[in-house]
């Protein structure tokens, strides 16, 4: 039935496992991915979408790693957007909306075609730990499966708690039965466990619902797409979303079912997404606010089922369909479900290594909502790293870990390990110190090559990403060697009421002028000369844009991060005695004790640790 013995077992195929799955195998590494129902690999189990804000940069780091989160997201795309446009390119966000049953299909045709995976449909409900090293699971069936390193990805199903209304039950999500052994067998271990809550939306029937009385949310009229591969293509055709709004009426509505709310009533006691509130969170929070935005989202190419974005809720079914009911457009609306809360199990995830190892038992690893987090995107980066990581901890070779100034999924573990969590865990742009430097128009530019030399990325991937970047870079020093003379420019200066030049001058100076954008330097016979001959495409004509334009900020951001990498380089003794430090503040001798940070830098930047602490262990390290 089974090998003897697998190098790394994982536990859950959401998208931190099948991420992880993938990594470990594609890096040779015998993997064999439990489940508990292979129909749902990868199962969207809220929207039906991928990236958006900071999301879509980690999905593009993801694609840019090796990863499969960006190809399926193309294959089984409906709508492309690129969020902030209007922003500085640091903010710019790709998002896609997914067929959602596509998008898991695709997802295991994917993971199925990939050598040295085995699969296996069964509940994971124990580990076997000897002398604190993982050497195993048990199966609810009993059996028994060896492993050298095993990674947790139980998303919302350790223990999980489903509610609608004044009801609730068992459950890892609506249709499924929750997991059940494993909290209580890591907490004899040592393990610190929580509660966390988060919620859905109903699912609605479209051909109930009145477009004509909702605002058209159409994709991009030139679509781009997350992989940095050739082998997925841009949208040719897509689906339009929709938005609608709640009222003053429809939030009376709501609050009749606010006394058998759960959420109200005491019934849960654990934390919900602060950036994803439900609809009663966000009544009950913006009492000032006589409405909400509501998205409403196609699940696919050839379904009828509608996903209600800003409509979470766990009211009771009859409270939310007699409201929804009376927003613009859904006035005859029927329901494929009601949406619920779910309660599940959490680990604060300072009990982990920046590898997403435990530092109580060695092989094991976790990834995802586990860890407290929220989302498609950081539970597949989590997955990542960690079957990374596993696969190199099998192997004997040294760790994979990315810093703050080279990744958001840096700032993500980061953030993670040093400062843990108390509710779901998000990523955004503002989290970032570097985010000029963390664009998604670079993802392949800073991580490829880390990815080649851990045999993840192949040759294709990497050819791609040197032809790219040679291009980009003889294009910028076209601009910084190529003079325009002033009857070249003036006239494209004059169009877009731009102080005219009275003498010749580089093109980089021009162009770097915030009002002028690539199509204007494209009037220039020479510059599309230049692009005609050297096959320039699309990413590399965005990516040389950003270049010029924020050449000042980019140089500034990368001397910041240098001097942080400093910090970086000052490596702290796994076993180092805190309470020796005297002059340090108790706060920070007790929290660094607990999350052993493996680097100065990262010790400054745990909760309750200050600069004057910092400055101690830096004297004390004879620094």
């Amino acid at each position: 039935m089974f090998k003897d013995k697998y190098d790394v077992i994982v536990v859950g195929a959401g998208h931190a496992g099948s991420e992880a799955a993938a990594a470990a195998a594609n890096m040779g590494s015998s993997t064999l991915l439990v489940t508990m129902n292979l129909q749902n690999i990868a199962q969207m189990s809220c929207n039906p979408a991928m990236g958006g804000i900071a999301k879509g940069q980690i999905l593009r780091e993801i694609d840019a790693l090796g990863g499969y989160s960006g190809l399926v997201s193309d294959t089984s795309a409906i709508q492309f957007k690129m969020l902030n446009k209007s922003k500085g390119p640091a903010m710019w966000s790709p998002r896609v909306q997914s067929d959602r049953m596509l998008f898991s299909q695709h997802w295991r045709e994917r993971l199925e075609k990939t050598e040295n995976l085995d699969f296996y449909q069964e509940m994971v409900s124990g580990l076997i730990v000897k002398n604190n090293k993982l050497v195993g699971v048990k199966t609810s069936l009993g059996l028994e499966i060896k492993a050298k390193t095993v990674i947790l990805t139980n998303g919302t199903f350790l223990n999980g708690l489903i509610h609608i209304g004044d009801k609730n039950f068992g459950g890892g999500r609506a249709g499924e039965r929750a997991s059940f052994g494993i909290t209580k067998e890591l907490e004899d271990l040592g393990f610190e466990a929580g509660r966390m809550k988060t919620g859905t939306p109903p699912r609605v029937d479209g051909r109930s619902l009145d477009f004509s009385k909702m605002i058209e949310q159409p994709g991009d009229e030139e679509p781009w797409k997350f992989s940095y591969l050739n082998e997925t293509q841009p949208l040719q055709k897509q689906r339009s979303c929709w938005m609608s709004y709640t009222s003053n009426e429809v939030h009376e509505l709501l609050k009749e079912g606010f006394d058998r709310s759960p959420m109200f009533n005491g019934a849960i006691k654990s934390t919900g997404p602060r950036y994803c509130p439900s609809i009663e969170d966000k009544i009950h929070r913006f009492a000032d606010k006589d409405r909400h935005q509501m998205f409403v989202e196609p699940e696919g190419w050839n379904t009828v089922e509608y996903y209600v974005n800003g409509f979470s809720t766990s009211l009771p079914e009859d409270i939310q369909y007699k409201a929804l009911k009376r927003c613009a457009g859904f006035e005859n609306v029927k329901f494929f479900r009601p949406g619920y809360a779910i309660e599940y199990d959490y680990f604060p995830p300072t009990q982990l290594r920046h590898t997403l190892e435990t530092k109580l038992v060695d092989g094991l690893y976790f990834a995802g909502q586990i860890n407290g987090t929220t989302g498609y995107e950081e539970a597949a980066s989590q997955g990542m790293i960690a079957g990374i990581n596993a696969a190199l901890k099998v192997q004997k070779k040294e760790e994979f870990t990315l810093s703050r100034s080279e990744a958001y999924i840096g700032v993500l573990i980061d953030d993670l390990i040093t400062k843990g969590t108390e509710e779901p865990y998000r990523m955004f742009t503002s989290r970032a110190e570097y985010r000029t430097l963390l664009r998604q128009d670079n993802a392949d530019f800073r991580l490829t090559a880390k990815s080649y030399e851990l045999g993840l990325a192949g040759e294709e991937r990497m050819r791609l990403m040197e032809e790219k970047q040679n291009k980009s870079e003889a294009f910028v020093k076209f601009f910084e060697n190529q003079s325009v003379t002033t009857s070249e420019i003036n006239p494209i200066l004059e169009a877009k009421n731009s102080s005219k030049v009275d003498q010749q001058g580089k093109l980089f100076k021009i162009f770097a002028r915030p009002n002028i954008t690539m199509q204007d330097m494209r009037q220039l016979e020479s510059v599309e000369q230049f692009i005609q001959e050297n096959d320039i495409d699309n990413e590399v004509l965005e990516q040389v844009e950003v270049q010029v334009k924020y050449a000042g900020y980019i140089e500034k951001e990368k001397q910041n991060a240098d001097k942080l990498n400093r910090l970086e380089n000052v490596k702290i003794p796994e076993h180092f005695d805190y309470s020796l430090l005297k002059s340090m503040s108790y706060e920070a001798r007790e929290k660094l004790s607990k999350i052993k940070p493996r680097t100065v830098s990262q010790a400054s930047r745990v909760s309750g640790v200050n600069p004057s602490d910092v400055s101690v262990l830096l004297v004390h390290m004879g620094r």
